[in-house]
């Protein structure tokens, strides 16, 4: 008789963070809220962006539009996770895995576009201050949000594609909450030499482009404050990049803490329980790092909340 592989199959099982009877309320309630904490504080940054006619400029367009990625991006993950904890199911269908992963490569990517895009407008902003109105014109803007849109889109749909042409076992258990690339491809029969290629290319494309991007920008900027000759001038022009900053060190920090741990271990739950800090905190702590560093959204936000 035939082993039972086959391209398509009709689903997968995501075992989660814990088999733990005991744990599944527990976890149920922390993901819940931080998901309502990432969803709400997200929302707040872009209705008061939008509302507050003075920070209709081009570094809050980028925020807001970091902001509604954010909330994409978790909710291409915990909503299916707490749903499986609710109905004590753990199963996902082979075109729902696909599309999870089409949506969380999509938004994360352009995540880290978004973060190049916004180095690229505080470059501007603080080295050729004199241009920067003419340079950041809302045409160039949307340039900038379409391109980094469609190169997301692109990797994205390319990994998906490549996905596509797998065979699967009989064995179909990922040993994460959500339908990781990489935990996929090794439930794979067949011959996974392409996938990894491309799953490389995508990590150099969605990684090492916009870390380059950003790394170049504040070597300028820093470049340019030193030239400063006043202690408070350096301050105040370093203070527009300082939020920016956080989030940005914060975003590359947990991706690459959760893999240097994915290659430092074999053990593929203590790799997912590493992804939280990745896929749920740093979405979280995104408004609360422009809410308390950023004067301008602060007041905003107070305003929009009285």
């Amino acid at each position: 008789m035939e082993a039972a592989n086959k391209t398509r199959v009709p689903e997968f099982i995501l075992l989660g963070l814990s088999e733990e009877v005991l744990l599944q309320s527990l976890l149920f309630g922390v993901f819940l809220s931080m998901y309502l904490v990432t969803f709400t504080g997200n929302l707040l940054i872009i209705v008061a962006i939008i509302t507050v006619p003075h920070l209709h400029t081009p570094m809050y367009f980028f925020l807001c539009n970091l902001s509604f990625t954010d909330i994409c991006f978790t909710s291409t993950t915990i909503p299916k996770m707490l749903l499986n904890i609710h109905t004590q199911k753990k199963v996902i269908t082979y075109e729902a895995c696909l599309s999870q992963m089409y949506f969380y490569n999509l938004f994360g990517g352009l995540d880290s576009f978004l973060l190049t895009v916004m180095a690229y407008d505080r470059f501007v902003a603080i080295c050729h201050p004199l241009h920067y109105i003419v340079m950041m014109n809302p045409k160039f803007c949307g340039i900038l949000l379409l391109a980094s849109w469609l190169l997301s889109a692109l990797v994205a749909l390319l990994q998906d594609l490549m996905l596509l042409q797998l065979s699967f076992c009989t064995d179909l258990e990922i040993p994460h909450f959500f339908c990781e690339l990489n935990q996929v491809i090794r439930l794979a029969c067949s011959d996974t030499f392409l996938n990894d290629v491309v799953m490389y290319f995508a990590t150099g494309i969605i990684g090492s482009i916009p870390i380059t991007g950003i790394f170049f920008s504040y070597c300028k900027i820093i470049t340019s404050i030193l030239r400063i000759s006043s202690a408070n001038g350096k301050y105040k022009a370093f203070s527009t990049c300082g939020s920016h900053l956080s989030v940005v060190s914060l975003f590359y920090g947990t991706g690459f803490g959760v893999y240097l741990s994915s290659a430092a271990t074999e053990n593929s739950r203590d790799n997912a329980i590493a992804s939280v800090m990745y896929t749920v905190v740093t979405p979280m702590l995104n408004p609360f790092i422009y809410g308390l560093r950023n004067r301008d959204i602060k007041q905003a936000l107070e305003k929009l909340l009285n």
